[in-house]
């Protein structure tokens, strides 16, 4: 008989359901008193009222009444322990990790030493007004080259006017970094004219060699001259052949979006391998979504690698919170509709499950909206936690490879590319056009066997096989709209 309960932590007071249970059903010696979905828990001790309820060895939450063995745990009986600010301490608890090797893979060594995964021209409008525009010069450009480069894409966005302060620069920022992605081996940016996010504004930050711009209030036919520039981009970065790099060479973003109560089990644990493979190696991976640390992020903190990023960990965690509170907006409104119908009870809950994605690595940097990675090792990004939003922030920050893991799936890509993970087999099996790899593999073939086969398919993907996102044309970017619009 398969298992049908699952605990994560011998401190834990939950097990896991892995799959539907019905009330009455007998499973690690306790009887069922109510129906029990997959991925949702059960009390396997007595949880007095008031008391922590405990997964992955910490607190998810608090009952909010007693729970008997064999209950099922949700919602209705256990509420989060967030607070609005916290206090910490300094206490590194750092992992000794020895240097360590992982397949090779084909990309793109640039001017400046990175590796690009990818050898695209990328066309940046500044101001969603010439968004339209962008697009119709890559629609025409990927079809006149195609061949020559692996794709044109146009990245529009509906900002860069109307906007002030630190809202605008924001936006500065991530396009300007964009444009300087390893990905990117030709930059059109395309502007308007007369909007706030001014062409010159980001030129100067730029470091991109192939680059080429346009103004479409001063051209003639902004169409026909773009796609002339395009054809200039595309004679030069032609001319970059892909070559072997090793897995130090590898940038990778973690994300998760659409979690279940797998996510934690199976898909985020197995890409935390990653990243810790990655790291070893002498690579880079970055976390971000912020507000889904909350809960979580002590044990972050503990793994800054010195006291300079330990307090950025801090401000970055109680910066966030007070960004919700000037807003009257609770920290703890995560988790959505879809984690909660997926089992995730808490923030707590979710966010524990989600920092698994960094692996034991040491923290070595904190980066802030738009800025791009400066140090291998772990990377945390300010970003919150909406999936478009802080998966474009990881591209900009320079991921040459975004690992997306989900229990509920979701069709969108983003500009590098996007690695979707299913947490448990029915979404892989139902999703197949969506999905890139099952991590449910994790509960019957075992994490080492999967982290092999995954680590294999991440090295093929950045050798140049399509994602099911790519394949599916599936490319867009969001910005983080903070403050007022004139």
């Amino acid at each position: 008989m398969t298992l049908a309960l699952f605990q994560i932590d011998p401190r834990d007071g939950v097990a896991t359901a892995l799959r539907d249970l019905a009330a009455g059903e007998t499973a690690l010696g306790m009887t069922l008193s109510a129906d029990v979905a997959k991925g949702h828990k059960v009390a396997i001790r007595a949880i007095r009222a008031g008391e922590p309820v405990l997964k992955f060895g910490f607190p998810i939450g608090r009952a909010t009444h007693d729970i008997a063995p064999g209950e099922h745990v949700h919602t209705h009986n256990v509420s989060t322990a967030l607070e609005t600010s916290g206090s910490y301490t300094y206490s590194p608890h750092l992992n000794a990790a020895g240097p360590a090797e992982g397949p090779s893979f084909l990309g793109y060594r640039r001017a400046d030493g990175r590796v690009g995964t990818r050898n695209e021209i990328w066309i940046i409008p500044t101001v969603g007004c010439v968004g339209r525009t962008a697009q119709k010069i890559a629609e025409r450009a990927a079809k006149l080259y195609e061949g020559r480069v692996d794709g044109v894409h146009a990245f529009a966005h509906p900002f860069g006017c109307s906007q002030l302060g630190d809202d605008l620069s924001g936006t500065t920022r991530l396009l300007t970094a964009l444009a300087n992605h390893p990905n990117a081996g030709g930059v059109l940016i395309v502007g308007l004219g007369c909007e706030s996010n001014q062409m010159s504004g980001m030129l100067p930050g730029i470091v991109n060699p192939n680059l080429r711009t346009i103004g479409a209030q001063l051209a003639g036919d902004e169409v026909e001259e773009g796609l002339a520039l395009v054809g200039d981009l595309v004679a030069e970065a032609e001319k970059t052949e892909r070559a072997p790099a090793p897995l130090s060479e590898l940038v990778l973003g973690v994300k998760c979006g659409g979690s279940d109560g797998f996510s934690g089990l199976t898909a985020n644990p197995l890409v935390g391998r990653m990243s810790d493979a990655v790291t070893a190696a002498g690579g880079t991976a970055i976390l971000t979504e912020i507000p889904e640390i909350f809960g979580a992020e002590q044990l972050l903190m503990e793994r800054a690698g010195d006291e300079q990023v330990f307090a950025g960990i801090v401000d970055l965690v109680n910066d966030f919170k007070a960004y919700f509170t000037r807003h009257g907006e609770p920290v703890s409104e995560n988790p959505s509709p879809g984690n909660i119908a997926g089992g995730i009870t808490t923030l707590e809950e979710k966010s524990l499950g989600a920092v698994q994605k960094a692996g034991h690595a040491t923290v070595t940097d904190v980066l802030h909206y738009g800025e791009r990675v400066r140090k291998r090792g772990l990377t945390l990004l300010e970003a919150p936690g909406n999936d478009a939003v802080s998966s474009t922030a990881l591209a900009a920050a320079g991921a040459t490879a975004i690992l997306f893991t989900t229990g509920r799936g979701t069709p969108l890509g983003f500009p590098v590319p996007t690695i979707k993970i299913a947490s448990n087999s029915d979404l892989a099996a139902r999703k197949p056009g969506w999905i890139d790899f099952n991590a449910g593999q994790v509960l019957e073939e075992g994490m080492d066997a999967a982290a092999v086969s995954l680590l294999g398919t991440i090295a093929e993907i950045a050798s140049g096989k399509q994602t099911a996102a790519e394949r599916n044309g599936e490319r867009e970017i969001a910005i983080w709209k903070r403050g007022v619009t004139l």
